[in-house]
């Protein structure tokens, strides 16, 4: 049974996952179904977390809009994600950038790498 599963785990890989880092700014292309139809929707934000690895890693994004701060967490591996596009290189120095949550304006930001 453990066979079968690893298998569909295989399978249901990406063929080329999105290569990006906590701290980058990204826009992550989102498949929605209306009805019969499907549509793209963009989130753009900065990558907070990644989490697991293998077919259930996950990738947090954060963004603020209207004074509220959004997170949404996809999955790497899922159909529903299109693609991920890097905007900017983020610099940091932790694997998890949840102290972006406590931050109020320029002091959220994070610095960009020059290369």
């Amino acid at each position: 049974m453990n066979k079968a599963l690893e298998l569909i785990a295989q399978s249901s890989l990406k063929k080329e996952p999105p290569k990006f880092d906590i701290g980058d700014t990204v826009k992550v292309h989102v498949r929605i179904k209306e009805g019969e139809k499907f549509r793209i929707q963009i989130f753009e934000g900065t990558v907070i977390a990644r989490k697991h690895g293998g077919i259930a890693e996950t990738f947090t994004v954060r963004r603020v809009a209207h004074g509220v701060g959004i997170e949404r967490v996809f999955p790497v591996h899922s159909p529903v994600v299109d693609r991920v596009e890097t905007i900017r290189r983020g610099k940091v120095r932790r694997a998890k950038l949840y102290y972006l949550r406590d931050r109020v304006g320029k002091a959220a930001k994070v610095k960009e790498v020059l290369r």
